[in-house]
């Protein structure tokens, strides 16, 4: 099979200026497309069954198989390949050091409605998360214990940002993930079996003694203020981890990776 690869040199070229501007996120919701970069990323998406619209491919790339059978599954899906250099690759993904590999991809599902809650017995709910990295590892966390999938509430940050989508480490692509307002996710919740599952320090239940059913909806709140008094009514159960040290809380992606190993523990 014969692959054709457009080359492209100009930074003002269309293709380059659109890729770029997927960086930002008024374009990224605009066009309903996100960048990743890496061919480890990648090759997460491709054998997750999802493949790029546009592959990036830099010019003095050394050849890897891997490699190949992404740009096989882009032609073979349609897709366009450019074949660029490192300075341009540098621009799109706003790296000094960009790596050779780099696909722009449609927006995954996020709604509610694409959820199937029997999937696991453990669900990540993470509300008003501002940090990108942390929502990367709250996705790795869902990958590592098998949960159904992160539900993020209010207003998190851009889950297909360059940023969250490189902490990810392609769970972006494994993991199924929704996104919704505190009230359609109550609704969403009550409508089927659920536990929901607070961490707060407004309780007295340590969370290794508590009592998990089956499927636990495990919610994190926001990085800096924890959850609003109105959500943690709204939980099942409230539970702490204990704080041995001066510091009150754990950051929100580490608390939530220690709770989601206790529900497993207990499930498992």
């Amino acid at each position: 099979m014969t692959i054709s690869r457009l080359p492209i040199t100009g930074f003002s070229n269309p293709a380059v200026k659109a890729a770029r501007a997927l960086r930002e996120k008024k374009h990224r919701r605009r066009e309903e497309r996100f960048l990743a970069e890496g061919l480890r990323l990648l090759t997460e998406a491709r054998e997750a069954g999802i493949v790029p619209e546009a592959l990036w491919l830099g010019q003095h790339r050394d050849p890897h198989p891997l490699v190949d059978a992404l740009e096989r599954a882009v032609a073979d899906s349609g897709g366009t390949i450019y074949e660029t250099t490192t300075d341009i690759l540098s621009k799109i993904s706003g790296k000094d050091n960009p790596q050779t590999v780099l696909g722009v991809f449609a927006d995954l599902p996020t709604s509610l409605a694409t959820l199937d809650r029997s999937r696991s017995g453990i669900w990540l709910v993470a509300q008003a998360m501002r940090d990108p990295g942390n929502l990367g590892t709250m996705l790795r966390t869902c990958d590592a214990v098998g949960a159904g999938g992160l539900i993020l509430v209010d207003q998190c940050v851009d889950p297909f940002s360059v940023e969250a989508v490189r902490a990810s480490m392609g769970a972006v692509f494994t993991v199924p993930l929704a996104q919704a307002d505190w009230s359609d996710f109550l609704i969403w919740l009550r409508a089927g079996p659920g536990q929901l599952v607070g961490t707060s320090l407004n309780t007295t239940h340590d969370y290794r003694g508590a009592a998990y059913a089956s499927p636990t909806f495990l919610l994190i709140g926001n990085e800096a203020q924890g959850l609003p008094a109105q959500y943690e009514a709204e939980c099942d159960l409230l539970v702490k981890i204990p704080m041995l040290g001066k510091a009150d809380s754990l950051n929100a992606a580490v608390a939530g990776a220690v709770m989601a190993y206790e529900v497993l523990a207990q499930q498992g």
